[in-house]
């Protein structure tokens, strides 16, 4: 879901701030009913789409009471519209030396700053940013602050902006599309600073394998893993890593899921035990049938984090064929953690289907298909922006991953 246009943000703003001094006109000014009655012909006109009466009515407001400080945000917020920065910037300020804690005049005066190019446009954003209730306006603030940072590139700050943004409004497409590019950047950033003071270091190996990982040459991959073993064998994270790319680069051979473990194992006695490594054992011994050890590693694996979803899917599928209800409990966890797994909704229905409840099988398999053809399309998005991607970069959007357990694939 997008934001909503900037003008629809002034006229929620505006229609709220109405609602507000109707309520209060009455008993704060001298003349309150009076002041009362042009608020409500504001009101009327604004839903009318008529601006000019609603001005005039603001202006009578002002007449009445000539510091009343929302009959100057409304005419601001009115200039804003017709994009009279300044105007509106004076407006504003009226309403701020009447009422200095009106932090809704503060927050648009501080996108008229920007508009403007005024320097003191970050403080106003910002002040106004972390009091802010309505979410309209806050969104509107947020997004308009993170533009200002990105200008300044300052992007450590910009992304833990985001990270507030996303969590105020998770479903919002500019929100997540100024994000990733935030995100994008700073990481991009930082890995050329590695590559900068770091080039031989184990860690640009490692950054370069990640990289080829999400190419899908995972050959290449393994290859740097183990050049940054060679120059420090004891950096936490590679064994693992290097476990997981043998173990997908030949799934089914033996040799290959040997070396897997052996590496997974050595990761775990340099830097201790995980609930992912444990859940790559696990994998292991269920490709080799070995049930009972897979178990094992999986209960250890919820032991160490009970939100692992790898290792609720993992014992979800060890429990199906001799105690579906238990399945079932595992399977609802994974579907919790992970909105979009589409396996899990997959292995409810056949759970179900085991306990003769058909209803919530049918539902759950409807969803596993829902949410199937929701990541069809987001291949097809990935496919779209890699199709011109330059053979001899290294950069690529990571692969969608999806499954949590090789046995749990629909």
């Amino acid at each position: 879901m997008s934001a909503p246009p900037f003008r629809n943000v002034l006229l929620v703003t505006l229609t709220l701030l109405i609602a507000a001094c109707i309520a209060w006109a009455q008993s704060s000014t001298p003349a309150g009913t009076e002041v009362r009655e042009h608020y409500q012909r504001a009101q009327t006109a604004l839903r009318a789409d008529d601006a000019v009466t609603a001005e005039k009515e603001f202006l009578a407001v002002i007449k009445l009471d000539p510091k009343n400080p929302a009959a100057h945000a409304g005419i601001g917020i009115l200039d804003m519209g017709r994009g009279d920065w300044q105007r509106a910037s004076d407006q504003f300020r009226t309403a701020l030396a009447a009422r200095p804690t009106f932090t809704k005049a503060l927050a648009l005066l501080g996108i008229c700053q920007k508009r403007m190019g005024d320097p003191s446009a970050r403080a106003s954003l910002e002040r106004s940013f972390q009091k802010l209730e309505e979410k309209p306006l806050r969104v509107q603030v947020g997004m308009e602050l993170s533009g200002l940072y990105e200008q300044q590139e300052d992007m450590e700050t910009a992304a833990s902006l985001m990270q507030k943004l996303v969590e105020l409004d998770p479903e919002n497409a500019d929100i997540l599309f100024t994000a990733q590019r935030i995100y994008s950047s700073l990481a991009e950033d930082t890995l050329n600073k590695l590559a900068v003071v770091a080039p031989g270091s184990p860690r640009m190996q490692q950054a370069i394998a990640e990289k080829l990982i999400n190419e899908g040459d995972l050959k290449g991959a393994i290859e740097h893993y183990r050049k940054a073993l060679q120059i420090d064998p004891r950096v936490p994270g590679i064994h693992y890593e290097l476990g997981e790319a043998i173990l997908e680069s030949a799934r089914t051979d033996a040799t290959a899921q040997a070396g897997a473990q052996k590496e997974i194992e050595m990761g775990i006695a340099i830097e201790g035990d995980t609930a992912k490594a444990e859940c790559a054992l696990a994998e292991i011994a269920s490709l080799q049938s070995a049930s009972d050890r897979a178990l094992t590693h999986y209960r250890r694996a919820y032991a160490l984090n009970p939100n692992e979803v790898q290792a609720e899917m993992g014992l979800a599928g060890l429990a199906m064929r001799d105690n579906p209800q238990e399945a079932i409990k595992y399977l609802r966890m994974a579907a919790r953690s992970d909105l979009l797994n589409g396996p899990a909704h997959y292995q409810l229905a056949r759970a179900y289907q085991r306990l003769q409840m058909n209803e919530q099988a049918q539902k759950e398999l409807r969803l596993s298909q829902e949410i199937k053809k929701t990541k069809e399309q987001v291949e097809a998005l990935y496919h779209e922006m890699n199709r011109y991607k330059k053979p001899e970069t290294y950069e690529g959007s990571e692969k969608d991953a999806v499954e949590a357990n090789p046995d749990a694939r629909n």
